[in-house]
């Protein structure tokens, strides 16, 4: 089993995540985070701490797109290891459907 962040992510990128993950996992898009499913060791840490509710087992119904997403974009994208603010406008993003479609970016986040 592995985790993977998914839709509500997209627009939001709130990073608690990212402070508890052992493993530094976390990869940084422009607008989301994804989870490296090879590096993932499955401890689960991440879910509760996600506001917006966007961290998932790969068990879940629907979830191989998430894994697939996570997987091909970790491997493009840097590592985050330290929490940041979120996006501007989370609040108001955090809980919209089809972020995936409408808004969701394939750049990397930009460097510090």
């Amino acid at each position: 089993m592995t985790y993977a962040v998914t839709d509500n992510c997209i627009g939001c990128k709130y990073t608690d995540c990212v402070d508890v993950c052992p493993v530094d996992c976390f990869y940084e898009g422009e607008n989301m985070l994804v989870i490296h499913p090879d590096e993932c060791i499955d401890c689960g840490v991440c879910e509760p701490e996600c506001p917006a509710d966007a961290i998932r087992p790969d068990t879940g119904e629907g979830m191989a797109p998430w894994v697939a997403l996570n997987g091909k974009y970790a491997e493009l994208w840097p590592v985050i290891t330290e929490a940041k603010d979120p996006l501007p406008g989370a609040e108001a993003l955090d809980g919209q459907q089809g972020k995936l479609a409408r808004i969701f970016s394939e750049n990397p986040a930009e460097a510090a």
